[in-house]
């Protein structure tokens, strides 16, 4: 049993806010083209359920959008703002061979979609067995979690050596595209980073941050852009208003004044902070997701109108008149 928060998204004062979820990490929807099937059933490895769900993926995966020259690095491993939700879902799925994606309807922006339904993003984990549990084990296993609950155990839904991601994708229904997308990454045990090394390699990646925080042993790193591409530094007065999280179950912010935003964070190792245990490294699009996330609307609103009018012109010719 899993804690969901519904995602929603609210306008005020210029911007578009969505909160975060924790996804429940079944492994699920398959490639990002497969039609829905039947769940298989019974026993299986997390090898052979990695390959039920990831269909007939081919890697590296195909993607045709391109970072223009010049532009700031936005990609998380590949992906990025603006790619379609099958190029980011298959390219997600190519990163490990255990990594499988699963539709998240849990996490949706409170927006009025007139009927229709749209792919609003989606979660990534690494497979796992599948185990037939008795009914004994299934209650035993609700009431482990209602005892963690109540007692505030902290849980961790990751094991060292996985990962797991959200994509949050927009778009009129068959043309979603990435607005913004995190990823989470435990450290295979004895096989931990430091913390410098890992920063180091983010700065070699992403260059000069606009911010950069240390506190007990983690780092914090952030990357903000105006929409033209400029880099927002501590004299702008974008500085504390740009932002992203870097948690896959964090939550995002939209807002026409800011572009690009890369956000990470390097969690230290209990036992040794000089050791990373996690890292965690998001990115988005702030003013393309608020374009994306009010242009779809007005779409869906000017179909609605358009299918009301159709549906008036037919009656005029077909509907039966009142008998009077």
């Amino acid at each position: 049993m899993q804690t969901r928060i519904c995602a929603v998204v609210f306008l005020t004062a210029g911007m578009l806010a969505g909160c975060g979820s924790k996804d429940d990490g079944a492994a699920g929807a398959g490639g990002a083209d497969q039609a829905a099937k039947p769940a298989p059933t019974g026993e299986a490895s997390a090898e052979q359920v990695a390959k039920e769900n990831r269909g007939k993926l081919k890697c590296p995966a195909k993607v045709a959008a391109k970072r223009p020259d010049g532009a700031p690095v936005d990609d998380v491993l590949g992906v990025r703002p603006g790619m379609t939700y099958e190029e980011a879902a298959n390219t997600v799925m190519c990163t490990h061979d255990l990594m499988v994606v699963s539709t998240d309807s849990s996490r949706r922006f409170n927006i009025k979609t007139y009927g229709q339904t749209l792919r609003q993003g989606f979660a990534a984990r690494f497979a796992e067995p599948r185990v037939v549990k008795t009914s004994k084990q299934i209650m035993q296993e609700m009431q482990d979690n209602m005892m963690a609950r109540g007692s505030n155990r902290v849980v961790q839904d990751m094991e060292p050596g996985q990962a797991k991601w959200y994509v949050s994708t927009m778009g009129t229904p068959g043309q979603e595209k990435v607005i913004a997308a995190a990823r989470e990454e435990w450290f295979a045990e004895g096989r931990n980073p430091t913390v410098t090394s890992v920063e180091e390699a983010l700065l070699k990646k992403y260059g000069t941050p606009t911010r950069n925080q240390k506190r007990n042993g983690g780092v914090n790193l952030t990357w903000a852009y105006d929409p033209l591409g400029r880099l927002v530094t501590e004299t702008s007065p974008l500085f504390h208003k740009c932002n992203a999280s870097a948690d896959p179950d964090g939550g995002t912010n939209f807002s026409p004044d800011c572009g690009t935003v890369v956000a990470a964070y390097i969690a230290p190792l209990r036992e040794n902070p000089a050791l990373s245990q996690y890292m965690q490294v998001g990115v988005i699009n702030q003013a393309d997701g608020y374009e994306a996330i009010t242009g779809t609307e007005q779409a869906l609103q000017q179909m609605d109108a358009q299918r009301k009018a159709k549906e008036v012109e037919e009656a005029s010719k077909n509907a039966d008149g009142p008998q009077l």
